[in-house]
């Protein structure tokens, strides 16, 4: 061979073997969904596609840390493949059993500076999720990662359902953000002028006629602040962003302090060309273990509050024995005892009421204030759950009479001080044998697996907007539409729902109708998952609902071994079924102005006669038996703002 044709191999050779090792491709095990990471101008991006088209277009990654960029001016290395095969079960999440089988991508890349960093994937059927893996560098082993330029670039035909992150310091007693505004469905692509504060996880885009895309993340510890999405401006690009350095009263830092060698949060995406793998995905608990053992098995169920329609006046002895003899009565687990029990009743008076509780069979659940100097939150118990001396005395005491859960309320950030105030309740809860729960809070991000005592967190525009806001009870059904695809999809939801007050008042007239039928706020004790769930029930509803409707609230589960998508569209309606044990439930709500009817398809109940709850035209929840026909499916009507349960 002559000297010139050889260096003119040698050149494609090297050429080829430069352009080869700046790409890499990762697929799902069925090779319907595919992620391609690749560097441009030095900078790394990566793109997703699904059945061949286009969900993510080129997309940035990195981060900046104190140490060196990994954003731009980077090299890529070397790439290793492997495969995943877990199995577990989880008792307070959508699916009990889970398998999870993915395709494993590490990507190595330098900056300038020769420092490394790693970009992990794991794409399973129709879910991807990624991190970023630091080693350390030399002698530095710690670090602090500032901000990423992690993003999402959508075509430009999507549209949004997204939820505006709250601004620092505003709310009740200056204790937001806490997950609790509303949605906008179907905007344009970064056309929404509501998120300022950029749009809280989980995020739901419809890519036009292509498919579906949700955007979340997952195992946020204490080693890590949570983040969000920016407010997707730059040409429907989303980033991540870090909290607001104003949340908790400004204390706190905005990044994430690592200890090296250290990793950063998953973040996850669930593609689909239906909204089906978005409802059934189980992602944000298949990449994230258990950071501790339970001291013990801990109980779901249900309970009763008398604070969501009786509000701060039942919290006094006589009304806490008037809602546990209403929880006996209808069979459930618990009552949930709420705040400023500590002024109304004492700790004294408290231990007579949970053996009188105990007396009746069940158990008690009491409320805390979070505290500490991030708000102004005034009702107590206060002061209790923010230091660590403070809180293993309360929740020695609160082992000793008795008492088997917590809800501990007004968090107001997503610090990674605040991730470890999280983490510390959980963990010393649970060497005192107590459940915990939040509210005003952020989303749980893998919790349920984590922190095995963690059994659910509100984080959401839940039961008690529909008492103080009318816009809310107005916007009740377009909210329970959007919730299986969105925020109750990644993680358990406490509600805290199921009114069935035609007024939502004690008196049960006058103010605050009820905008919602009976079959639709029973059907959300289906659509609406989490272990331990609270029921606005009161105790006129005893004599003034039928009596199948209480018969349903008995007998209905709060835990599930299956869920699957029937058919919906967010905002618009919502059909589901779950499965407990050999029992299926089949529950959907209208958020339309029409009458909805549909043809859904249950092969679960095919040639089966089930009981039907629904509305007729004037609104009036009835009951009957109907048969399904033995091909599965099955003719429904929902009425505006109505609902359904097969079962």
């Amino acid at each position: 061979m002559k000297a010139s044709s050889f260096l003119l191999l040698l050149f494609l050779l090297q050429f080829t073997y430069k352009v080869s090792a700046q790409d890499a491709s990762v697929f799902s095990p069925d090779k319907q969904t595919r992620v391609d990471i690749t560097v441009t101008d030095g900078k790394p991006v990566y793109k997703v596609t699904y059945n061949n088209v286009t969900m993510l277009e080129n997309s940035p990654l990195g981060l900046y840390t104190n140490e060196g960029d990994f954003s731009s001016d980077m090299k890529f290395l070397n790439k290793e493949k492997g495969t995943i095969e877990k199995t577990y079960t989880n008792a307070k999440i959508k699916k009990s059993e889970v398998q999870y089988n993915a395709n494993k991508l590490a990507c190595v890349f330098e900056n300038a500076q020769q420092q490394k960093i790693k970009i992990v994937f794991q794409v399973s059927n129709n879910n991807i999720a990624f991190r970023y893996e630091l080693p350390n560098w030399g002698e530095r082993l710690t670090c602090v990662v500032e901000k990423e330029a992690t993003g999402f670039k959508f075509p430009a035909a999507t549209t949004t359902f997204l939820s505006p992150m709250m601004a620092p310091m505003g709310g009740f007693a200056r204790s937001a953000p806490s997950y609790e505004s509303g949605y906008e469905a179907d905007a344009p692509i970064g056309k929404t002028t509501s998120g300022k504060e950029g749009y809280v996880f989980p995020g739901l885009f419809h890519v036009g006629k292509n498919g579906w895309v949700l955007l979340s993340e997952t195992g946020v510890s204490s080693l890590y602040c949570a983040s969000h999405l920016s407010d997707g401006g730059n040409g429907g690009l989303y980033t991540i962003e870090y909290p607001n350095p104003k949340q908790n009263n400004g204390f706190g830092s905005t990044g994430a302090a690592l200890a090296l060698p250290g990793v950063t949060p998953w973040r996850t995406i669930t593609v689909g060309d239906n909204p089906k793998p978005i409802v059934e995905t189980t992602i944000p608990f298949d990449v994230v273990d258990p950071l501790y053992e339970p001291s013990k098995q801990y109980d779901f169920g249900k309970a009763t509050w008398s604070w969501i329609i009786w509000q701060d006046p039942s919290m006094n002895y006589e009304d806490q024995v008037t809602f546990i003899d209403l929880a006996a009565n209808l069979k459930f687990e618990y009552i949930l005892i709420d705040a400023i029990w500590d002024a109304n009743i004492g700790k004294e008076r408290m231990k007579e009421l949970i053996q009188y509780a105990h007396s009746k069979g069940v158990d008690v659940l009491l409320w805390y204030n979070s505290n500490g100097p991030f708000n102004d939150a005034p009702v107590g118990p206060r002061n209790r759950m923010n230091t660590s001396v403070a809180r293993k005395d309360e929740m020695k005491w609160l082992r000793d009479v008795g008492v088997k859960g917590l809800k501990v309320d007004f968090f107001g950030g997503d610090k990674q001080e605040t991730m470890r105030l999280y983490e510390d309740i959980l963990s010393d809860a649970n060497e005192y044998g107590l459940m915990i729960f939040f509210h005003g809070t952020t989303l749980p991000r893998g919790w349920e697996v984590m922190y095995p005592n963690y059994v659910g967190s509100e984080a959401v525009l839940a039961s008690e907007m529909l008492i103080f806001s009318q816009n809310v009870r107005e916007s009740e059904a377009f909210f329970a539409s959007l919730h299986p695809f969105i925020r109750n999809t990644v993680g358990s939801m406490e509600f805290g729902g199921v009114l069935l007050n035609k007024y939502l008042t004690k008196s049960n007239k006058e103010k605050n109708k009820r905008l919602t039928t009976d079959a639709f706020q029973l059907a959300t004790a289906v659509l609406f998952q989490n272990p331990v769930q609270m029921f606005g029930i009161t105790p006129n509803n005893l004599t003034d609902v039928p009596a199948f409707e209480l018969d349903f609230v008995k007998q209905v589960p709060t835990t599930w071994d299956e869920t699957l998508y029937i058919d919906g569209y967010p905002g618009k309606y919502c059909v589901i079924a779950r499965r407990h044990g050999e029992s299926w439930y089949v529950a959907g709500v209208n958020a339309e102005q029409k009458a909805l009817k549909l043809k859904i398809n249950l092969p679960m109940l095919a040639g089966k006669t089930v009981q039907l709850i629904s509305d007729d035209k004037d609104s009036q929840t009835y009951t009957k038996e109907i048969k399904i026909k033995n091909n599965g499916q099955a003719d429904i009507e929902i009425q505006p703002k109505g609902g359904f349960i097969l079962r």
